[in-house]
């Protein structure tokens, strides 16, 4: 055993506790003070213990002695010692950030704040010294004089770090354990290996402990082993529970051996075994969505080819290529779906700040999620929290009044923010909403004039949310450490615009303001239109296109010599011509002659100059600047059917660009 390297478990051990820490802190966050139940007290409790387990096993030394405590606390609550508080669930929640930074720093991140793990610890101590007054237990439990317990690990329990003695000599704290081994299974000494484990127990565990208790010794193991537990004046496993078991515990046989039983092959309350899992590194994933990628664009240059050929000849051919598209995009389907996460995993994060900074704020708020089970690509997720952390910050700081001010407005004195996740299409829309004081308009309009921030003469009110989003700006009267220094939301919009999203702001006085946010599912394909101008083909993203026109004799209009407007529906929009904006050559010069595809981004809209329209597909995206350099008006490449580059056009950039000239 001691030639082991634990070394390569440690990903898993970190991976898993920092889940088991956000379990705890979602546990703790949604605890009835006073009520608590006794599923969530164990909830909390396991998830400690696994990490205190987990520590011990692999020398991490700190994190258990802290993690000791920790469970300590947890483990009177569980018993019914201690009625849990609001003090003691302050007192939790910080133990979880401190855990959460040993781990952190022990997985070779920064250093953690020591005199922080000093002063927690020692607040968890004087928790333990005090005598608190015994109440009643959370929930009944079964109590017995003792347990018949059977423990069968895996063969290969060795591999995820357990060592089955540890977990026996933990029932010592439990009562008198009386543990036979049964070792029928052992090879010969040449035939051993020594990363298998070949034995078993039956033990017979006297003492005044609850069945929840014993299952806590085991739950470290509880995926690598077959368990059973009775009670004492009950066999282990009878013959009607578990065919061909014998219905007395194991007794040594005339030798002294300890006479065999069959394996259980079943778990914990009798149920089968979980669906299985397996982590798997992204960098894995993304190599096979890259194949994926390029296995498409393949089939579609086979298809391409395959046009031109004689349908009668070449039918089975055809049918063929048929086939392999239709598996090819099930098999591009599934292989995205394994970067899909529930966007729960961001959402998760919200309901400990909104805690924490409403005490700091003495404001009164209550957050609701809604639709956390909608799925978002891993790379959207990982890169949409900062953005959606900036708008429920200001939401608590801006957006929502005191509870003095909710009152004399004749409002709920507990304000409501909502977070809001569902599919449109293929995309995904995330709402930030509160029933705040809404966005002033004159307030934004004159702290642009005072910034010397462009607006446009008669703004509509969507323009004027836009604003907010200017670098530097901000309605704050004072500057705080929550937020108002105006380095937020234009961070905000940089960071949705770089994920190929859009975002927008309604908002009605004394009513609310709701920010909407637009995200494709994936980064790594695209639903778009292609267009060409000239020899050139461009893909302008679907989700932005609204309609597509030939425009009359009238219609285009000539503000400057640089900026010209085309009128739609009574309605003047500023004209794109992709071959200027691009140096290239076109087959029509002039917008009458051309085809207009109005696109739309950030609530304004943009009449883009082609020569044609040549169909909607979907593409597998390419970084253009990883591949060559940055250019504007474009945010991507793609490969089509007939081995062409086609750029991908960023339509939020031209609808800015082009916009502002005709404003000017």
């Amino acid at each position: 055993m001691s030639n082991i390297d634990l070394s390569r478990f440690h990903r898993t051990f970190f991976d898993e506790s920092l889940e088991g820490l956000d379990a705890m802190e979602s546990a703790l966050l949604r605890l009835d003070i006073g009520q608590a139940d006794a599923e969530t007290i164990n909830l909390i409790f396991r998830s400690a213990h696994s990490i205190k387990g987990g520590a011990g096993t692999f020398g991490f030394t700190a994190v258990a002695g802290f993690t000791h405590l920790l469970e300590t606390l947890l483990e009177r609550v569980r018993s019914g010692q201690r009625q849990v508080s609001q003090a003691d669930v302050d007192l939790l929640l910080r133990s979880v950030d401190v855990t959460r930074a040993m781990l952190r720093a022990a997985d070779g991140g920064d250093a953690c704040d020591l005199d922080n793990v000093a002063r927690v610890s020692a607040e968890l101590e004087q928790a333990l010294d005090m005598k608190p007054a015994v109440v009643a237990p959370v929930a009944a439990r079964p109590v017995a004089a003792g347990w018949s317990i059977r423990f069968i690990p895996k063969p290969d329990i060795f591999a995820s770090g357990n060592d089955p003695l540890r977990i026996l000599r933990e029932l010592d704290r439990l009562g008198d354990a009386g543990i036979t081994c049964i070792a029928d299974d052992l090879p010969e000494l040449g035939a051993i290996d020594p990363e298998r484990c070949y034995l078993s127990w039956n033990i017979a565990l006297r003492g005044d402990c609850d069945e929840a208790a014993v299952r806590e010794v085991f739950a470290w193991v509880e995926d690598e082993c077959n368990l059973e537990i009775l009670p004492l004046d009950q066999p282990v496993a009878t013959a009607a529970s578990v065919e061909g078991m014998e219905a007395a515990p194991p007794a040594p046989d005339a030798g002294g051996r300890v006479v065999k039983k069959p394996q259980l092959n079943v778990v914990e309350g009798g149920k089968a075994a979980a669906e299985s899992s397996i982590r798997v590194g992204t960098e894995k994933i993304d190599a096979l969505i890259n194949l994926v990628g390029e296995l498409v664009i393949t089939q579609a240059m086979l298809q391409q080819t395959a046009e031109s050929l004689d349908p009668v000849l070449n039918e089975k051919l055809l049918q063929g290529l048929s086939q392999l598209d239709r598996n090819t995009r099930m098999l591009q389907e599934a292989v995205m779906s394994t970067r899909m996460l529930p966007v729960e995993a961001v959402f998760s994060r919200f309901p400990r700040m909104v805690r924490d900074l409403a005490a700091k704020l003495g404001k009164q708020i209550r957050l609701e999620t809604v639709g956390e089970s909608t799925e978002l690509d891993k790379g959207v997720i990982e890169r949409i929290a900062d953005p959606l952390t900036h708008l429920v910050r200001n939401s608590l700081d801006h957006g929502l009044e005191t509870t003095e001010q909710r009152i004399a407005a004749g409002k709920n004195p507990t304000g409501t923010i909502t977070l809001r996740a569902a599919h449109q299409g293929g995309h995904i829309v995330i709402q930030v909403s509160d029933d705040g004081r809404g966005l002033n308009r004159e307030k934004i309009l004159a702290k642009a004039a005072e910034r010397d921030v462009p607006v446009p003469p008669n703004p509509a009110d969507a323009d004027v949310w836009q604003l907010i989003f200017a670098p530097g700006f901000s309605t704050a009267e004072a500057v705080t450490d929550v937020s108002g220094r105006g380095v937020g939301m234009d961070v905000v919009k940089k960071n949705v615009q770089a994920l190929s999203g859009q975002i927008e702001i309604t908002t009605e006085a004394g009513k609310g303001t709701t920010v909407t946010i637009r995200l494709p599912l994936t980064l790594a394909i695209l639903d778009g239109m292609s267009v060409r101008v000239g020899d050139d083909v461009f893909i302008v993203p679907l989700n932005c296109v609204v309609e597509s026109l030939q425009p009359q004799p009238g219609q285009v209009k000539a503000l400057t010599s640089n900026a010209r407007v085309v009128k739609v529906r009574n309605e003047y929009v500023p004209l794109a011509p992709l071959h200027q904006h691009f140096n290239i050559r076109a087959d029509a010069q002039h917008a009458e002659t051309s085809i207009l595809v109005l696109v739309e981004s950030e609530g304004r809209k943009v009449a883009v100059q082609v020569d044609e329209l040549v169909g909607q597909q979907q593409v597998v995206i390419k970084s253009l600047e990883a591949n060559y350099r940055r250019v504007h008006g474009i945010s991507g490449a793609t490969i089509l059917g007939d081995g062409r580059v086609a750029l991908i056009l960023d339509v939020a950039e031209l609808v800015r660009g082009y916009a502002r000239a005709a404003a000017a």
